[in-house]
């Protein structure tokens, strides 16, 4: 049957967790939740504990595992695998990799979960066959991972690919969780939309989102693509709104890079054709001729088990050299 890699995907509410075969198959895969408290010193106990007891629970032995590949949120020093600082689990300059290694007895190795994401699909997903390529995923937040020539790029910080702090509002844009203002952050992400969509409802005009909210639904990125999905007018605005500044950035990142692929996932990717349409379009305007020719622009297909098994590869490439 082989050996197994386990993929970790370490998130500020969740943690997703995968046993995955050398092949990029996932055996078997389930979360828990983060215990955050005491600034983040339960966290690497409790995941080393899961995959015990799912180790026992399925009568394997550690001895089934080649090691383990983590991605965590904010920047990383991929050389000694740890994290500069993660807001949400209470770390700063954190020694992740050397904790897990000593508790697991297992190689290990961390990245950034966006860069995880992105190696993911380039494995098994929509940006498959390609060595050149980005990943944005819609969330939350905005987050990129870029590739070339089959490799991650860090930067001299480990803060290459913060796509999301790209700024495409010069004039009045909205405060961004990062200190500035006007990030595509602001524009394109689930809370981006959301205000957006508050913006355009103070116009007062009949939609049917405002109807939606009449009737009691929650304002939401989801909701707003439901509406436009159904020929809302206004709903579609906001999306045209979102494509604009998305195109733009991913036009500007197109002529840098020049990837073969640009992958958008994330839950905001879900609203599919309508909005990955609308922003290919914006690309194909602006982006330089000879790149937007041998761009393609895709939505992410492995969803939330990107991360996962963009983990499970890193580890898999370090240990195959």
């Amino acid at each position: 049957m082989g050996k197994w890699l386990v993929g970790v995907d370490l998130g500020g509410t969740s943690t997703k967790l995968a046993f995955i075969n050398t092949s990029g198959e996932i055996i078997y895969k389930w979360q828990v939740v983060t215990d955050i408290s005491e600034n983040g010193v339960h966290i690497i106990p409790n995941i080393v504990k899961e995959i015990d007891a799912k180790l026992a629970e399925l009568k394997k032995k550690r001895s089934k595992l080649l090691g383990i590949g983590m991605g965590a949120p904010g920047p990383v020093r991929s050389e000694s695998g740890s994290v500069y600082e993660a807001i949400n689990l209470g770390w700063r300059n954190y020694p992740l990799k050397d904790v897990l290694e000593k508790k697991t007895l297992l190689p290990v190795v961390i990245d950034n979960d966006a860069n995880m994401a992105a190696l993911g699909e380039m494995w098994k997903g929509a940006g498959q066959g390609a060595k050149d390529l980005v990943c944005i995923t819609l969330g939350t937040g905005v987050g990129g991972g870029v590739i070339a020539n089959g490799q991650v790029v860090h930067g001299a910080s480990g803060a290459a690919g913060e796509v999301g702090h790209i700024t495409v509002v010069t004039e009045n844009g909205a405060p961004c969780n990062c200190g500035h203002t006007g990030c595509l952050e602001t524009v394109a992400s689930a809370t981006g939309i959301v205000r957006l969509a508050k913006g355009a409802l103070t116009k007062k005009k009949i939609s049917l989102l405002q109807e939606k909210m009449n009737e009691g639904n929650l304002l939401s990125a989801k909701l707003v693509f439901e509406c436009a999905a159904e020929g809302d007018k206004l709903s579609l605005e906001i999306i045209e709104q979102t494509s604009h500044y998305l195109g733009m950035a991913l036009a500007h990142i197109g002529n840098l890079l020049n990837p073969e692929k640009i992958v958008i996932g994330g839950g905001v990717s879900r609203a599919g054709d309508l909005l990955v349409n609308s922003v290919r379009t914006v690309f194909q305007k602006h982006a330089f001729k000879r790149v937007s020719k041998s761009t393609d622009i895709l939505q992410a297909t492995l969803g939330n088990d990107a991360g996962v098994i963009g983990a499970a590869w890193l580890i898999k490439n370090q240990l195959d050299k």
